[in-house]
C-alpha cells in the first residue's frame, strides 16, 4: 500500500516516517511541508494512503482532502480534537490525536490495510486492482505467472504473455496477495504455488522461467513445499 504524508512541521513528518518503517504495513514513499508540492505528486503518481495534519500555514487538511478528485484513503494527524468529528464526516480512515505512539499509528494503518484490502481485492472476483501508466489494471490472481522486482517498480508478468509493470515495492504487493496462494522466493520474485512445475537444485521452474530460491527465503520455502 503506497502512501505520502503532509504536515508543516519536518518533526512530525520524521516520526510518521519511522513509524512507517517499524509497522511493516505500508511503503511511505514521500513526506512534504507543502501541501501545494504533494498535490502536484499525487496528481503524477497516485496513492493509496495519504496523512496529513489539519492546520498548516495557508491550507486546511480537511480542505485539500475534499478538494481531491481522486481521492486516496485518509488518516488525519492534528494536536485539535475538536477536528475528529468532521474528519469522520469526509470518510477519514482515522484520525491521529498528536503526540501519538507507534500502538495507536499502527492501529490507523491496520484499519486502512483492510479497508484497501476489501476495496481492491474482492473475494468473489479473486482479483486485484494495480495502479500502471496513469491507470488501474484489473488482475485477476488466477492469471499471474510471476512477479519481478526492480528497485520500486514490479513487473507483473500475466498467462496470457502480457506484461504490466507498477511503481510498488514487492513486500507491499505481497501484502495484497493471499499468502496461501502466492511465495516470495527471492527478494525479487513472487510466484503462485500452484503454477510451480519442478525444484532442482534451488532452481524452480515455471513454464520457459528459471526463478531462483534465495537464501534468505530457502527454509521458509521448503518447509511449505510439497511435491
Amino acid at each position: 500500500m503506497i502512501a505520502i504524508a503532509i504536515d508543516d512541521e519536518p518533526p512530525a513528518l520524521k516520526i510518521i516516517e519511522m513509524f512507517s518503517a517499524n509497522s511493516g504495513l505500508l511503503d511511505l514513499k514521500k513526506t512534504f511541508t507543502n501541501p501545494a508540492e504533494a498535490l502536484r505528486y499525487i496528481k503524477k503518481f497516485p496513492v493509496d494512503l495519504l496523512f496529513i495534519d489539519i492546520q498548516m500555514p495557508g491550507y486546511n487538511g480537511m480542505e485539500f482532502f475534499k478538494e481531491l478528485e481522486n481521492k486516496p484513503m485518509a488518516i488525519f494527524t492534528t494536536a485539535f480534537s475538536e477536528y475528529a468529528v468532521e474528519g469522520f464526516n469526509v470518510s477519514a480512515i482515522d484520525y491521529l490525536m498528536k503526540p501519538f505512539t507507534q500502538e495507536r499509528f499502527t492501529q490507523a494503518v491496520k484499519k486502512a490495510v483492510e479497508s484497501f484490502k476489501s476495496n481492491k481485492i474482492p473475494e468473489s472476483n479473486r482479483s486485484l486492482l494495480i495502479r500502471s501508466n496513469y491507470s488501474l489494471a484489473k488482475i485477476l490472481y488466477d492469471d499471474i505467472q510471476l512477479i519481478e522486482s526492480m528497485d520500486d517498480y514490479l513487473t507483473i508478468y500475466l498467462l496470457s504473455g502480457k506484461k504490466i509493470v507498477s511503481r510498488m515495492t514487492l513486500k507491499t504487493m505481497l501484502n495484497q496477495l493471499p499468502s496461501s496462494e502466492f511465495v516470495r522466493v527471492h527478494r525479487s520474485y513472487i510466484l503462485p504455488w500452484k503454477l510451480i512445475e519442478q525444484v532442482r537444485n534451488k532452481i524452480i521452474m515455471i513454464g520457459n522461467k528459471k526463478i531462483p530460491i534465495g537464501n534468505s527465503y530457502e527454509k521458509d520455502f521448503f518447509s511449505q513445499y510439497t511435491i
